[in-house]
């Protein structure tokens, strides 16, 4: 990666990740479940579960502080939800948690932010004396352990969104722990459009990124720029496309259409080619470099890293969040805007801690894909608008 080439926000896929070949260790949790069933999105597995074990009518406590997708798959499950806050530096206090369970209440719902573990540990304690069920998001968490457990095994159930940590163009699954009752139901096959077109895209990506690819516009975000590639794809092959479905990955829709689309089959063959000692080690690797280089520079979530965390990002406060965001991206660096938009049910100033995290977090990518090199780069390049952090 030379300077001149971006710095993008998300891992991406290889042509070797296609190619058959053993797998040199054993795959991780959830993977390695036989009780895990595998989603095209990670909102498939949510509404799943909820279906499952019959949630509808029933109290679900559920973070504020929350991307939006996952209460919508609850609210079409039918579940009755409850918010309860989550204050700044992204921690979720148990008490506050509990003080809001009543005698409705028939789970919680609690959400493993950016990789760091939540109070998982106690509220696992009270649901279990409570006969509560808990339910982990591990959408951003996958990989990442407390103590020598992984996140997602503490609960009754954990649902994940696979892409977001791995280089997949699909992927999310859900996993019962133990011997709750409720099968998760199966999946349906995806069409050939919804696999191709977002793996063709992510192919180009790829290319783009090593200098091999086409231009994209200036300006467009990590979406964009994926649609924009899709949209080469279906104009090149209109005809097929227009027979074929086309669910969008990484957007904030919901379309209860595909809530029973399936994991694409050529993302089981690239999880067999993943190696995930290296994928937490070159993300903490880079996390740490970055905690290192904006330390009293930036205003950064987590003052570490503890033990066990697989990082999806290295979140960072700002009150100019969007500009900043727009001046790295005409230097070349990629971040993620984190969860701005309000949610259904959760109005401007009910939490105003979550209302600051909405407004001021902004994600610096810190992926496997990134090299020393390029990590220091990103550094440099916050480190130069420091008048916007």
């Amino acid at each position: 990666m030379t300077d001149s080439q971006p710095i993008v926000a998300w891992q991406t896929l290889r042509p070797r990740m296609f190619a058959p070949r053993r797998r040199q260790a054993a795959a991780p949790f959830p993977l390695d479940s036989r009780s895990t069933e595998y989603y095209y999105l990670g909102r498939n597995a949510v509404f799943a579960l909820a279906r499952a074990w019959d949630l509808a009518g029933q109290q679900v406590l559920v973070p504020a502080y929350c991307h939006g997708v996952e209460i919508k798959a609850l609210l079409h499950a039918g579940a009755d939800l409850r918010f309860f806050p989550v204050r700044e530096g992204m921690q979720v206090r148990p008490e506050d948690v509990i003080d809001r369970i009543t005698p409705r209440t028939r789970a919680v719902y609690l959400i493993h932010y950016v990789g760091f573990p939540g109070p998982v540990q106690e509220l696992a304690a009270y649901c279990r004396d409570h006969n509560i069920l808990l339910v982990e998001d591990c959408a951003l968490a996958l990989l990442s352990k407390l103590g020598d457990r992984p996140l997602g095994s503490f609960g009754d159930a954990a649902v994940f969104c696979l892409y977001k940590t791995l280089p997949l163009p699909n992927g999310g699954a859900a996993v019962v722990n133990g011997n709750r009752p409720g099968a998760i139901p199966a999946s349906r096959r995806p069409s050939f459009s919804s696999t191709f077109a977002y793996t063709a895209a992510a192919m180009f990506r790829n290319a783009h990124l090593s200098g091999d690819g086409h231009d994209v516009a200036d300006g467009d975000d990590g979406a964009e720029r994926a649609d924009h590639l899709i949209g080469r794809i279906r104009a090149r092959a209109k005809p097929v496309f227009e027979k074929l479905e086309l669910a969008r990955v990484g957007s904030i829709e919901f379309n209860p259409a595909y809530l029973d689309l399936g994991m694409s089959g050529i993302c089981h063959v690239a999880l067999a080619n993943q190696d995930f000692d290296g994928i937490v080690g070159r993300r903490r690797r880079n996390y740490l470099q970055l905690l290192s280089r904006l330390r009293g520079k930036a205003d950064t979530v987590f003052p570490d890293l503890p033990a066990g965390v697989c990082p999806l990002f290295f979140p960072i406060r700002t009150p100019n969040k969007v500009t900043l965001q727009e001046r790295l991206l005409a230097r070349g660096i990629e971040t993620v805007n984190f969860w701005f938009p309000h949610v259904p049910g959760v109005r401007p100033g009910d939490y105003p801690e979550v209302d600051h995290l909405r407004r001021t977090v902004l994600e610096l990518p810190c992926h496997q894909d990134l090299t020393p090199e390029a990590i220091d780069r990103v550094a440099e390049e916050v480190c130069g608008q420091h008048a916007y952090l």
